[in-house]
């Protein structure tokens, strides 16, 4: 799997002049990455030493990195297609809320009562 994801996630080539700080390997912090999302860690408390992973705030930055240069997705989609053609994806564990999904302005509510809201209490 690493082999199609590699070309993807490269890391930009380093300054020649003041290089700085030898970054992580990008499969290093895609593992960090996964580790949050599949546990559900908050990005501080990852056991990196642990688990012999970057730092959660690594990993943070790495993906945010990625998400701006479009990256994150395109490595998305390649691990969609791949785990489609293995018959892997479980898609009943799939959630949409509306952090992920715009709500639309001037569509039409629902008329399925919600269940957080009690009903109104009667004085009768």
């Amino acid at each position: 799997m690493w082999e199609r994801l590699a070309p993807i996630l490269a890391d930009p080539p380093r300054r020649f002049r003041y290089p700085g700080r030898v970054r992580y390997s990008p499969r290093e912090c895609l593992e960090g990455i996964l580790f949050v999302l599949y546990t559900d860690t908050p990005w501080l408390q990852v056991p990196y030493r642990e688990l012999g992973l970057p730092s959660g705030e690594t990993c943070r930055r790495r993906l945010e990195e990625w998400s701006r240069r479009g990256l994150f997705q395109q490595a998305i989609r390649v691990l969609q297609g791949q785990l489609a053609d293995a018959s892997k994806l479980d898609w009943s564990r799939v959630i949409v809320d509306a952090s992920l999904v715009e709500a639309k302005r001037g569509a039409r509510r629902s008329r399925a009562r919600s269940g957080a809201r009690p009903a109104a209490a009667s004085t009768s």
